[in-house]
């Protein structure tokens, strides 16, 4: 079979700087398994790896997206499948690096066939949105699938708008089409699954304060100025919810100091790697290593050898 290699970890665990050696010593080619590298524009706060390094290591599906835009795990496994094959058609191994966690289980475990976004539905959805307000539209959700509104809160725009999506393109609630199974799968590919996982959480805690406070001395609040004087972007964006831009857009907003949103940011980056750190612990057969250990390249190089072998 083929073999494709997943470097996961919890946000502030070095990823990159990992997939980046390794790459030195293996046919390696990089595909990003990130929900917010997508979006072009999204430098500083998505710790994207800076153009020097995208020059010599270059990572396929980043900068794939304008922030106005929307990207699914759907969209994802569509995308990574090929270049996938891309990969492998020039002899060479995919390297999947990343922490958004959905986005693996979907491309390793297999993803419902949805139907495809559409941007006529969603604009009528939007419209109703606003002379009704979402609370409404929640209600509108739980009358023709309260099983998925059940799931959602009522402020959650992004999946109310979804679930009512699905439901006016295909004619069957967002739930039944969950119900069918995963999609096509990649079969023919065999998953070696590595995580980074500091020792203590207080250390990746220490890391991830240090990264943030990193960000905001290199510019962090002006990226997302930018962002905010678009007049297109609103903080219900999927780019916009990311950890530290919706902090900060809040900020920018007036409703918080720029030190109560580092403190706002730096909490929901900590949540984010407590979450991270729970799937990895319900991922099966994945190896974990210490990203702060000396030799970790080695170790991983060594555990990487009998699977590439094989």
């Amino acid at each position: 079979m083929k073999t494709a290699i997943c470097l996961m970890g919890p946000t502030a665990s070095g990823k990159t700087d990992v997939a980046v050696s390794l790459c030195k010593r293996f046919p390696f080619d990089i595909i990003s398994v990130d929900s917010a590298l997508v979006y072009r524009g999204m430098d500083i706060g998505t710790a994207k790896p800076d153009a020097a390094t995208l020059h010599r290591t270059p990572h396929r599906l980043i900068d794939i997206r304008d922030p106005e835009e929307s990207y699914s795990a759907g969209e994802f496994v569509r995308d990574a499948r090929a270049e996938m094959d891309a990969i492998f058609a020039q002899g060479q191994v995919p390297l999947l690096v990343g922490g958004t966690m959905m986005y693996f289980r979907a491309l390793t475990a297999g993803i419902a066939d949805l139907p495809s976004a559409s941007a006529e539905i969603r604009a009528i959805i939007d419209a109703e949105a606003e002379q009704s307000g979402w609370l409404a539209m929640h209600e509108r959700l739980r009358a023709v699938d309260p099983v998925a509104a059940k799931r959602v809160k009522p402020n959650d725009r992004q999946r109310i708008q979804r679930g009512l999506e699905v439901y006016l393109s295909s004619g069957k609630p967002l739930s039944e089409w969950q119900k069918v199974g995963p999609g096509a799968s990649v079969d023919d590919v065999r998953f070696v699954k590595i995580a980074l996982q500091p020792a203590t959480r207080r250390i990746l805690h220490e890391r991830i304060e240090m990264r943030l406070n990193l960000m905001l001395n290199n510019g962090f609040v002006e990226e997302v100025k930018e962002l905010y004087e678009r007049k297109g972007l609103t903080p219900q964006h999927s780019s916009m919810r990311s950890v530290g831009y919706r902090q900060l857009w809040q900020y920018l907003d007036g409703e918080c100091t720029l030190d109560e949103a580092a403190a706002r940011a730096l909490a929901a980056t900590r949540q984010l790697a407590k979450r991270q750190i729970t799937w990895l612990r319900s991922e099966q057969e994945l190896q974990s290593f210490d990203p702060l250990e000396a030799d970790k390249i080695d170790a991983i190089s060594a555990s990487l050898i009998e699977f590439l072998d094989a």
